[in-house]
């Protein structure tokens, strides 16, 4: 059994822990009001893109359509696009993620697909390494979320569609429900979804006519779509991950308090047993004289 001093070393060690995640769940609840308004606000630009980009789209077919509308005609080469936090310490965010991640890729390779990764955050980049660490190919960090940050990701994307080595993008990421709820979703980029939760645009009856046409607009607006799309993705990323933290936090901060009251009162018990002990001792030493 350990020692009293033992114990109270290790009360004191638990204590700082509790200090430390009581901290992190104060920081990550102030972070965390910020990341959901900045979350919620990029989803009506979003939408209405996306709304935007339906209307066009049915306005042009055949040949004239954009690429990134209607793909390259194959599915046979598969880029998954994970895209997880920098940091840990938030129960199972980023875990479900690459769960939700590594079931895709499986999936596809079943299927026989020529699968690539494109990793955007530092646990995706390290967790999938070992496993598919030859069909990377590029790495990215999370970072705080912006258009900036996204813009990159964005571009080599493209990139790797245009030189025709990915016929489908599919982007894997966590969406925010609530501060308990965080939802891992599958999200195909390109060829882009049109409808889906897209709202519908009311034109009242009235007849639009697009200069230059559609299959022009949307060969720019299409790019800037998939760049609003990651960085929505990051942004919803974000508010997930402030929530999981400060919730793992929470647990971590009740359970280092539960072990500091048992370890209490096993100190307390010991140095009544040893007390005792000692009495007994001289008790036993006086009858012997």
């Amino acid at each position: 059994m350990a020692s009293v001093k033992e114990m109270r070393d290790r009360i004191k060690s638990v204590d700082s822990t509790r200090k430390i995640t009581k901290a992190l769940q104060m920081v990550a609840a102030a972070k965390l009001r910020r990341s959901t308004e900045a979350a919620q606000n990029a989803r009506p630009y979003a939408q209405r893109m996306a709304a935007v980009i339906a209307n066009l789209a049915a306005g042009v077919s055949g040949d004239g359509a954009p690429k990134l509308l209607v793909g390259t005609g194959s599915d046979q080469k598969h880029l998954v696009v994970v895209a997880t936090s920098d940091r840990g310490l938030a129960g199972g965010f980023n875990t479900a993620i690459l769960r939700a991640a590594r079931e895709r890729i499986r999936t596809l390779i079943a299927e026989g697909k020529d699968v690539r990764i494109l990793t955007v955050g530092k646990k995706a980049r390290d967790l999938l390494r070992r496993q598919y660490g030859d069909r990377t190919v590029a790495t990215f960090e999370a970072g705080v979320p912006s258009l900036a940050v996204a813009q990159p990701v964005a571009e080599k994307i493209t990139e790797l569609f245009e030189a025709g080595e990915v016929d489908v993008v599919t982007l894997v990421f966590s969406q925010f429900k609530s501060v308990v709820t965080q939802t891992p979703t599958v999200r195909q980029l390109i060829p882009a979804q049109i409808g889906g939760d897209a709202p519908t645009v009311d034109l009242k009856g009235a007849a639009y006519e697009y200069e230059p046409d559609e299959g022009a607009i949307l060969e720019i607006l299409l790019p800037r779509n998939l760049t609003v799309q990651v960085m929505s993705a990051m942004l919803e990323n974000q508010a997930g991950f402030y929530a999981a933290q400060m919730a793992a936090m929470d647990n971590a901060t009740r359970n280092a308090g539960d072990m500091i009251a048992a370890l209490n009162l096993l100190k307390n018990r010991t140095r009544q047993a040893q007390i005792t002990k000692e009495l007994i001792e001289i008790i036993s030493g006086a009858e012997a004289l």
